[in-house]
């Protein structure tokens, strides 16, 4: 199949592209390098420095007529979102329509959409959270990321897009920039590796669900042929605190020195961890990589990236 993949420069998306390739299928990226890396990008796949936002979308789509959309592009800093928020609904909700449109123009037959697991639900009233789950988000990137999934529903009721979104954990693993806002694995991993104080926001029991890049890339390859019409929650259902991710981290790396303690910042929860009971049931998946392989797994990337 040709599939379109956005923000395939990315760390998620970027995998996501090795792994269609590697499977056989066509693959078109589209990023506009704003947190991508032209060199992320795999040398078979065709490549276009675009945003999901700009007019020139249409363009590419007439050109290479996808039949798989896999939507990873995004604005994914929280804490950006909190203090520019028409930014953050620019980037991911009038750029998602941007996409959702010309897929339907163009008669793709699927899109996947990644969305958030761990903003979109808003502080829990349960663990682990299911689909199920009333869905309050407390910040502005877990509003926008929610509004996209509204918009697929509406243009699958009204136009027979067909759609499948996935609601991602907290994502780690190679590639993942330790100089962002986001991704707490890889700017500790970098900062340990400088022999500098990584920085815990609250007392260090604010706790995640945290998913190792390749399982969620698995996710997707299943939800090509799998879903229709529906959301599902990606995740391990393990809640992990920010303490445990340092005391691995330091253990994994021989990191010796202690954490800073700060304020909790807006817009973030306290807690929570994801069921993935119903992608196991309708997708097949399940997560195969524990915390402590997903760091070891980890690791030798950025002990590599630090060398050189």
């Amino acid at each position: 199949m040709k599939i379109l993949v956005t923000g395939g420069a990315g760390f998620i998306g970027s995998h996501l592209v090795d792994a269609l390739i590697e499977h056989g299928h066509e693959v078109v990226v589209i990023d506009n390098l704003s947190s991508g890396f032209r060199g992320n990008v795999n040398p078979y796949a065709r490549f276009y420095e675009l945003g999901i936002g700009d007019e020139g979308l249409v363009e590419v789509f007439e050109r290479e007529r996808p039949q798989i959309v896999s939507h990873q592009a995004a604005q994914v800093d929280l804490r950006r979102s909190v203090t520019e928020p028409v930014f953050d609904a620019q980037e991911n909700i009038l750029g998602s329509l941007n996409v959702i449109v010309n897929a339907v123009r163009f008669g793709v037959e699927k899109l996947i959409y990644a969305s958030s697991g761990g903003a979109v639900y808003g502080e829990p009233q349960y663990l682990p959270v299911d689909e199920n789950h009333p869905v309050n988000p407390i910040s502005q990137y877990g509003v926008s990321k929610h509004a996209v999934e509204h918009y697929l529903y509406l243009y699958a009721l009204h136009y027979g897009l067909n759609y499948v979104v996935l609601r991602y954990p907290n994502v780690y693993g190679p590639r993942q920039n330790p100089l962002g806002e986001a991704g707490v694995v890889a700017i500790f991993a970098r900062q340990m590796l400088c022999g500098e104080q990584p920085t815990i926001f609250g007392r260090g029991d604010k706790a995640r669900d945290y998913t190792h890049v390749s399982d969620v890339v698995e996710a997707n390859l299943l939800a090509l042929e799998r879903g229709t019409n529906a959301l599902y929650n990606i995740g391990t259902g393990v809640e992990t605190s920010d303490q445990e991710i340092f005391d691995t981290l330091a253990e994994a790396l021989g990191y010796h020195g202690t954490p800073l303690y700060s304020q909790v910042r807006k817009g973030e929860i306290q807690r929570i961890c994801l069921d993935w009971s119903k992608a196991e049931k309708e997708l097949g998946w399940r997560p195969k990589l524990s915390l402590k392989e997903g760091i070891e797994k980890t690791v030798p990337y950025y002990r590599k990236s630090m060398a050189t």
